[in-house]
């Protein structure tokens, strides 16, 4: 257990922390690099005001939405309209890329590194931005899977063509009943392959991932390696952030940096490794 002692956050527009983090990744063996929704948000894929409007006005005034968000938690009447928002909410979030270059301003910058990714962004940025699929481990599900909403198997299946299809024939927030998508097995519902509760389905992708993610660990522990963490918040420490210090704190080369907008913390116990920058990651990469 870490004290409640924490270090202090530098600011973005220090060269001093800037200068660590440079040397950081260049004396690194492997970068893991720990991704939260904060690194999204730093890329403009932002879910409420301008964007959210873009999208959403109409389900904003029929339905007092007001991000996109809560919008996934609405209890709308029919499947034709559940479906008809969350067609555009994936389109928008998963299949097209985000506005702004961070995440391939990252993967510049730790492309000749040996590196991993792990994220519980759910977006699919990292592949749009030409990250290798195979150092890539998705924990809290993907926009672009769907699995049956029992769920009375484990697997889960592609959406691109069928939200495509959704998009562009939904009329008044509403999809055709034909293209409502139901299990191929049970025949009930479709839901999204989102972490919300138990019914949440790990299917083979999804083991061989974690596989692969605790296979690169083991294989670097003992070297220099970086964990890099970015705009991971309060809302599931146990999958990136604790972790992270746990092992920067037991293994003698490793170090920790964390650039977030507002949370840039590390514990006491580690603070001689670690490199804490608050500021907007964009343009932090932009400067490394």
């Amino acid at each position: 257990m870490f004290s409640k002692t924490w270090t202090q956050p530098s600011t973005a527009v220090s060269s001093d922390p800037i200068e660590q983090l440079k040397g950081a990744l260049a004396s690194a063996d492997a970068v893991v690099v720990g991704a939260g929704a904060g690194l999204s948000a730093s890329a403009g894929m932002t879910y409420s005001g301008e964007r959210f409007r873009r999208y959403f006005s109409d389900f904003q005034s029929r339905y007092d939405i007001q991000d996109m968000y809560s919008g996934g938690f609405y209890p709308f009447e029919s499947l034709e309209e559940y479906w008809a928002w969350w067609s555009r909410q994936i389109l928008v979030n998963r299949y097209e890329k985000a506005p702004k270059p961070v995440y391939g301003d990252l993967l510049k910058l730790i492309k000749d590194k040996d590196y991993f990714v792990l994220t519980t962004n759910v977006d699919h940025q990292f592949q749009l931005a030409g990250f290798d699929k195979q150092r890539l481990f998705y924990t809290q599900g993907d926009y672009g899977l769907w699995q049956c909403s029992k769920p009375c198997h484990q697997e889960t299946y592609d959406n691109e063509e069928t939200v495509r299809k959704m998009f562009a024939e939904q009329r008044d927030m509403r999809i055709p009943t034909e293209l409502v998508p139901r299990c191929p097995r049970c025949g009930c519902p479709m839901a999204m392959n989102l972490r919300c509760d138990d019914t949440f389905v790990q299917d083979a992708g999804w083991y061989a991932a974690a596989r692969r993610y605790e296979d690169f660990l083991r294989r670097h522990r003992g070297r220099r390696l970086l964990f890099l963490e970015l705009g991971v918040g309060g809302n599931t420490p146990g999958i990136i952030k604790y972790p992270f210090w746990n092992m920067t704190d037991r293994w003698p080369d490793a170090r920790y940096a964390c650039i977030n907008l507002n949370e840039a913390l590390a514990p006491e116990e580690i603070a001689k490794k670690s490199i804490c920058i608050e500021g907007d990651i964009g343009e932090v990469l932009a400067q490394l």
